[in-house]
């Protein structure tokens, strides 16, 4: 399909792993409480009601992702649940390391750049976790193992069963950013072994600004800065009531709907791995075999995935080269740098990431684009290499 051809036809969003459509559901509780009034920490009539609804959104996210309502610390989004969890590991008394995985998140993986102790941990060409590594450096010393369930820009999951095990063997904690985990795959707290677990709002059709830290019933984190400590004396701060309601609502459409929608976009995900393999020479997917449904990294060898991108936009695609906290800053994906691709390769990697709205349709439109796009990338990146 020529692209000139499609300016008048509606956007295909496939960045849903940046930012997901607003959920219906969500979009009607929003609209039910805009004109709530009232602190959830007041005493009044309008206080207490603002307090029922918070505490209703606290039962209800806690029910879609198998927690106790007590355990959920409602935050800003994944960024700063990630941020809590990570200095609540590096404050643990008598404990003095931090391991995290080599392909997380900026909001991780910046940890060993900030904070003493925090060491990366190894992984494999898929992205999976070396657990003889992770055997071999845990110790009394460590505090907490930060491990994400879904990769981000792969969708690698991770083995987090298995993690937690060992983890505890030597009585530390495990954190997991499971941001991407939450209506793709199956997700429940309770059973995951995990310690400490982020969620953001935004990335299931909540508006932007609200997540949650999932943190045992038995576990004591010193505060997240100074304040009331409103969120379990670990977050301080006035509840944004009416987007907690939105977060579980969506939350909760996300969960009901997973086993359907997970087996149709594995059809989807099938769809387009298959058609860019016959039509594209010199590429290949990036993650592991067990993965989220929902993502699509693929490397277009020959190319410079800005081109790539720009191409598709111009299109009428809307993509990304990784983790749109890194938009805008041209530089390769540190997470496939961390799984052994060449610094060109790295350089080169495009992400798909699909949610309720994509269709079959969208995904042929793309396919149809990519042979002339990944063509006039790679005529591009030949002429640079001349230059």
């Amino acid at each position: 399909m020529n692209s000139s051809a499609v300016q008048s036809e509606p956007r295909v969003y496939l960045d849903h792993a940046a930012s997901a459509p607003l959920n219906p559901r969500a979009a009607e509780v929003m609209l039910r409480h805009a004109s709530r009034i009232g602190n959830p920490a007041a005493l009044h009539g309008s206080g207490r009601a603002a307090r029922a609804l918070l505490e209703d959104a606290r039962e209800q996210l806690a029910e879609a992702v198998g927690a106790h309502p007590t355990e959920v610390v409602f935050t800003s989004g994944g960024s700063e649940a990630d941020s809590i969890a990570l200095h609540a590991g590096v404050q643990r008394p008598a404990h003095r390391s931090v391991l995290i995985g080599a392909t997380e998140h900026p909001a991780v993986a910046t940890a060993r750049l900030r904070m003493p102790g925090v060491d990366v941990l190894r992984c494999d060409r898929d992205g999976l976790c070396d657990l003889e590594d992770l055997e071999r450096r845990l110790s009394a010393s460590t505090a907490m193992v930060s491990l994400m369930s879904v990769n981000n820009e792969t969708g690698t999951v991770q083995p987090l069963s298995r993690v937690a095990e060992l983890a505890h063997s030597h009585s530390a904690w495990l954190h997991t950013d499971a941001v991407q985990a939450l209506g793709h795959t199956p997700l429940d707290f309770a059973d995951s072994g995990a310690d400490l677990m982020s969620l953001s709002g935004h990335k299931v059709g909540a508006p932007v600004g609200i997540g949650a830290l999932l943190v045992r019933r038995d576990l004591e984190l010193a505060p997240w800065g100074l304040g009331g400590g409103q969120e379990r004396d670990i977050r301080s701060g006035t509840q944004p009531v009416v987007l907690a309601a939105a977060f579980a609502a969506a939350a909760q459409d996300a969960v009901e709907h997973l086993d359907r929608e997970h087996a149709r976009l594995k059809e989807l995900r099938q769809h387009l791995v298959e058609r860019v393999r016959s039509t594209i020479t010199g590429c290949f997917v990036n993650g592991s075999d067990e993965v989220s449904p929902a993502i699509t990294n693929v490397t277009f060898d020959q190319t410079r995935a800005d081109d790539v991108l720009l191409l598709l936009d111009q299109a009428g695609i809307d993509c990304s080269t990784g983790a749109a906290c890194r938009a805008g800053v041209h530089q390769p994906s540190d997470v496939l740098l961390a799984m052994g691709r060449t610094l060109e390769q790295a350089s080169a990697s495009i992400r798909f990431s699909m949610g309720p709205q994509t269709t079959l349709a969208e995904v042929d439109r793309l396919c149809d684009e990519l042979p002339d796009v990944v063509s006039r990338a790679r005529t591009a990146h030949a002429s640079s290499q001349q230059d």
